[in-house]
């Protein structure tokens, strides 16, 4: 036994420095990530929409889904848009499925509402039923949407932005619409069996919603005028966006939300979007709680960021936590991205996130701040579910215009729900801010061999806004 004492505390010992290298190469465990997401493998059978047209309809809904049938019923493969403007209705992808847009094919949804069935989804992190999503799938795996066509939802205020979803005002002169209505039912707790919303008082859909599904692959396609978030998968694992564009203005359109999902793959994308390019999700207030699935193990790498509001967002519907992100190699420019990397939530909402790691951003401008932290997001600053953000490494990033270089902005009671924040080798120039960092409620924030305008820059603890 003495003998074995020395021999279990040299154990121990290398245990320790191990642990202690892997907290310093976070990068490595991010190729263990890499390991685990590939692409979904299909059937070499190709079944081609048009095969499928009776020669009468006005859209080719019935076409996409006969075909869609026959593909996953004799195994699985692709079904082919041609090139060509294809009108259609929303679609719902089936396993072993690749949904395939050739060069020049457009698929122009339609946007009546009559034509949308009502199926299970989450709207702003919400469980509900509404509308579905133009191309909606559930508890599938291997599917995909590919090519290098166009997704149309044809959004604007004339229809899913106008009088539909904008709801109507009842006796006391409150608004109701299908937003206020889901985002009711979740304060109110009410069982997901209950919360229904119908044709006539919608919440807009999204473009592409993947639920509960497994491998999954979005590569090559644009999405154009969407009627809300551009991609929402949730409850997903083993998720790849490669080459994928997100162009869309409208009030609302994030590009990519992934929610409660794990092992995700963002690479060489373009995102122009109306909000977040990316906003990390794991379910709002009591509904995030309730699930209790975090977000994990994100990856974005060598994509352009050219408008919205952040470059990669966490939050602010993060209840149910989120760790590991890994951002690198991406180029983000926009004086409307009010900040590069983005974490919001509040004490009503809650929210643990851990371990975000950033390295080689180039920025040409943006509105706030490389690093923006939120606290008390939707300006509440009091509330009973603690925040606790930390481990977040920002290295190797130039920028040329921003408000601040760094803005965390703490409830100012004296709490701490940030911690461990480093940014290290960055070039920040162009702050306006006599300032230059606003940071309040955190601790342990290192400026390590870093320059903002020109000059060696390190944070006064002492000296920090309250």
């Amino acid at each position: 036994m003495k003998r074995l004492i020395p021999k279990l505390i040299m154990l121990s010992f290398a245990a320790l420095l191990a642990c202690t290298a892997c907290s310093k190469s976070p990068w490595k465990e991010m190729d263990k990530v890499l390991a685990r997401i590939s692409d979904p493998v299909f059937a070499d059978k190709d079944y081609v929409i048009t095969d499928y047209y009776n020669g009468t309809d006005t859209l080719y809904t019935a076409a996409i889904h006969a075909a869609i049938k026959e593909c996953t019923e004799n195994g699985g493969g692709r079904v082919v848009v041609p090139t060509g403007t294809w009108k259609t209705g929303p679609i719902r992808l089936q396993s072993n499925v690749n949904l395939h847009l050739e060069d020049g094919a457009t698929l122009l949804f339609t946007t009546d509402v009559n034509l949308f069935d009502i199926v299970h989804t989450h709207w702003e992190g919400i469980e509900c039923y509404n509308v579905q999503p133009l191309i909606y799938a559930a508890d599938c795996e291997n599917i995909a949407v590919t090519g290098k066509g166009i997704l149309d939802g044809q959004a604007s205020r004339d229809n899913w932005f106008g009088p539909l979803t904008r709801g109507y005002r009842d006796e006391e002169g409150k608004a109701v619409n299908g937003h206020n209505l889901v985002h009711q039912w979740c304060a109110e707790e009410k069982s997901v069996g209950e919360r229904y919303l119908t044709r006539e008082l919608p919440a807009r859909p999204q473009t592409i919603n993947f639920m509960d599904c497994k491998n999954v692959l979005l590569e090559d396609i644009t999405i154009h005028r969407s009627p809300f978030w551009d991609i929402h998968p949730v409850l997903c694992t083993n998720v790849t966006l490669r080459r994928v564009t997100m162009d869309s203005h409208m009030g609302n359109n994030d590009g990519c939300d992934p929610e409660s999902c794990t092992d995700v793959l963002f690479e060489g994308c373009v995102f122009d979007t109306g909000d977040d390019c990316i906003a990390i999700k794991s379910g709002r207030d009591a509904d995030g709680r309730r699930i209790g699935i975090p977000s994990s193990n994100i990856i974005v790498r060598n994509c352009v960021m050219r408008d919205g509001h952040a470059g990669v967002a966490i939050g602010s519907e993060i209840s149910g936590g989120f760790r590991n992100l890994w951002v690198e190699n991406c180029e983000m420019n926009s004086p409307h991205l009010q900040r590069i990397i983005r974490i919001k939530s509040n004490p009503q909402r809650g929210g643990t996130v851990k371990n975000i790691n950033v390295r080689n951003i180039t920025v040409g401008e943006c509105d706030l701040a490389i690093l923006g932290i939120e606290l008390r997001y939707g300006r509440t600053p009091t509330g009973p579910f603690p925040l606790d953000f930390s481990d977040i490494t920002i290295e190797n990033v130039t920028s040329k215009k921003s408000r601040y270089a760094v803005h965390i902005d703490g409830t100012g009671d004296g709490s701490i729900g940030v911690r461990n924040v480093t940014l290290r080798n960055c070039d920040i120039n162009g702050v306006t801010e006599p300032e230059l960092c606003h940071i309040v409620s955190a601790e342990n924030v290192v400026f390590d061999k870093v320059k903002v305008n020109g000059q060696p820059y390190t944070w006064n603890p002492a000296a920090k806004s309250e």
